[in-house]
């Protein structure tokens, strides 16, 4: 077998063994996922020839031991890269942080009141890693990742957990929880839908909610091919659709935070584009407070509705003859 397949099934193995003990490697770039193997592979001193039985973690003064510096040079020599000792901040911050906080390597082996960012810092393989390390490929694997988990924790499930915790929660009128991405716009989506729907449309359905991090965070989509609307995935798609039953409206709600008020243009197109639709449609935009929508005032069709988020009791009409309803 050539070097350089000896050196893409070792990094691969890492790669592997990273993964089962919960390193979220699944979400990296390539060359992320081979830099953390790498990492993994020098601090382990695990050259691509020797086995996993050998892998060696901190035992005392003498343990195998390296700076970020010293990781580039094992990874020059052993792995084939040709990398510059001047990445050894990239290193540190992007590679071994991954392994420090899965608690598989010890930042500051022999030093432990070194400053984070000195470039003598050491970093080794902690005891309870090489004790599972060294059985990898063996019959007791199974047996040594679950209690290094167990130990350790989960780096997987702490970073979901953080993902979850900093998402913003909105409570749909059926009761169905989602979870937003923070932000300004999502917080002015989480009123609409908790704060706008409940007053002015009580007892709708919301058909459809967007979201910056995944377009189409909820859809009811055969309900809204029902109702004739327009194509999903349309770039002129309103932030929250909503379906009133009792009157048989449809709203088309734009949480309006940096584009896209109910300008007359954008009326125009969504007239045409529900062209189809066998209910009326009310358009609404809706704003966190009066400072950010006075932004927008010029651009707001008549036949409009416009809603703001810290004053939730009252409408805005742009209509001039009636209340909140469609235009026909």
């Amino acid at each position: 077998m050539s070097r350089q397949s000896k050196r893409a099934i070792r990094i691969a193995e890492a790669q592997s063994l990273l993964a089962e003990v919960g390193v979220p490697i699944e979400a990296m770039t390539k060359r992320r996922k081979e830099r953390v193997a790498m990492a993994l592979l020098a601090i382990a001193n695990l050259t691509p020839s020797k086995p996993w039985s050998e892998a060696e973690c901190l035992k005392g003064e003498s343990s195998h031991k390296l700076t970020s510096r010293e990781i580039i040079k094992f990874w020059n020599k052993h792995y084939g890269q040709d990398i510059a000792d001047s990445s050894y901040d990239d290193v540190r911050d992007l590679d071994l942080i991954y392994l420090v906080e899965a608690a598989i390597a010890l930042p500051s082996a022999g030093r432990p009141d070194a400053n984070p960012n000195n470039p003598t810092r050491r970093y080794a393989v902690t005891p309870p890693a090489g004790a599972m390390l060294v059985q990898f490929g063996k019959r007791g694997w199974a047996k040594a990742v679950a209690k290094f988990k167990k130990k350790a924790g989960v780096l997987r499930d702490r970073l979901s957990r953080n993902r979850q915790r900093n998402k913003l929660p909105v409570t749909l009128p059926d009761g169905t929880l989602l979870q937003l991405r923070p932000g300004v716009h999502n917080e002015i989506q989480k009123a609409i839908v908790e704060e706008f729907l409940p007053r002015f449309a009580g007892g709708c359905q919301v058909l459809y909610l967007g979201d910056a991090d995944q377009k189409t965070l909820h859809v009811v989509k055969p309900e809204l091919d029902r109702l004739g609307f327009f194509e999903l995935k349309h770039e002129a798609l309103p932030d929250v659709i909503a379906y009133d039953q009792s009157k048989k409206w449809l709203l088309l709600v734009e949480a309006v935070h940096s584009s896209n008020p109910m300008s007359s243009l954008r009326h125009l197109m969504l007239e045409r584009m529900t062209s189809k639709c066998t209910v009326p449609c009310v358009y609404v935009s809706a704003f966190k407070d009066r400072k950010a929508f006075k932004k927008w005032l010029a651009e707001i069709s008549w036949e409009t509705e416009v809603w703001l988020a810290d004053t939730p009791e009252h409408l805005i009409h742009f209509n001039g003859d009636k209340f909140l309803g469609p235009h026909t």
